[in-house]
C-alpha cells in the first residue's frame, strides 16, 4: 500500500465569494462547483472548498451538541501547504494583491525550505514552499 497525495479540504464563509481569490489571485483552475463545495486544480495540486455557513449553533441550547459539521466559526480555521517551484517569483506575483500574511514574508527556514504564507478571504492560511536543501 502507498499513501500518493493529500488534497486540503479548505472550510469558507461562502464558497462562491471564494472563488475569485482561488481563481484569479492563487492562478488555479475551478474543476467543479456545486452546492457549497468548489474544487480547483493546477499542475499536480488540487484544492477543495467546502461551505462553513451552518449559524444554527448561535440559538441551539447548552444541551444540544454542535454537530453539524458546517458551522460557521469553522471557517478559517484550516492551513496547508503547497510544493512550488520558483517560490520567489511566486510571492512577487501575489505581494501586489495584499493577501501575503503578516507573518509569512519569504524566508529561508532551518529545515532547508524557501517559504511564504498567504491567507484567503476567510483567513486560511496557504504556505508555499520550495524544497532548497542540498
Amino acid at each position: 500500500m502507498q499513501l500518493l497525495a493529500a488534497i486540503p479540504a479548505l472550510p469558507v464563509r461562502n464558497v462562491d465569494k471564494s472563488i475569485p481569490f482561488y481563481r484569479d489571485v492563487l492562478g488555479l483552475v475551478m474543476r467543479h462547483q456545486d452546492h457549497g463545495f468548489a474544487i480547483f486544480h493546477r499542475d499536480a495540486v488540487e484544492v477543495h472548498l467546502w461551505q462553513a455557513d451552518d449559524e444554527s449553533w448561535q440559538t441551539r441550547s447548552p444541551q444540544e451538541p454542535v454537530c453539524s459539521g458546517a458551522e460557521s466559526f469553522i471557517a478559517g480555521t484550516a492551513s496547508c501547504r503547497i510544493a512550488v517551484t520558483h517560490v520567489d517569483q511566486l510571492y512577487e506575483t501575489l505581494q501586489p494583491h495584499g493577501v501575503i500574511h503578516p507573518n509569512g514574508q519569504i524566508t529561508t527556514t532551518p529545515w532547508g525550505t524557501r517559504e511564504f504564507g498567504v491567507t484567503d478571504p476567510d483567513n486560511n492560511l496557504i504556505t508555499f514552499f520550495e524544497d532548497i536543501s542540498p
